[in-house]
């Protein structure tokens, strides 16, 4: 979905109301604007970054016991 926004004097720009409605963007909320391969792109401020990262990449760490692997990068340091 493109949807065209024009730039104010001000150099502001208005977010659509369907884009709004998707991500749940109130008033008073931030964006964050990230330049990605020449693109602006935005994207909503988390209210907490902890929840927001919580289960990133557990993929990664399935089978793991936590304890075991904590002992053996110590006793790789050791050596």
């Amino acid at each position: 979905m493109a949807l065209r926004v024009k730039v104010s004097k001000k150099h502001q720009i208005a977010v659509p109301s369907a884009v709004r409605k998707q991500l749940g963007i109130q008033s008073g909320d931030s964006l964050l604007v990230e330049l990605r391969d020449g693109y602006a792109v935005l994207l909503p401020e988390p209210q907490d970054y902890s929840q927001r990262l919580h289960g990133l990449h557990r993929e990664i760490w399935e089978g793991v016991e936590p304890q075991e692997y904590v002992r053996q990068e110590r006793e790789a340091w050791q050596t």
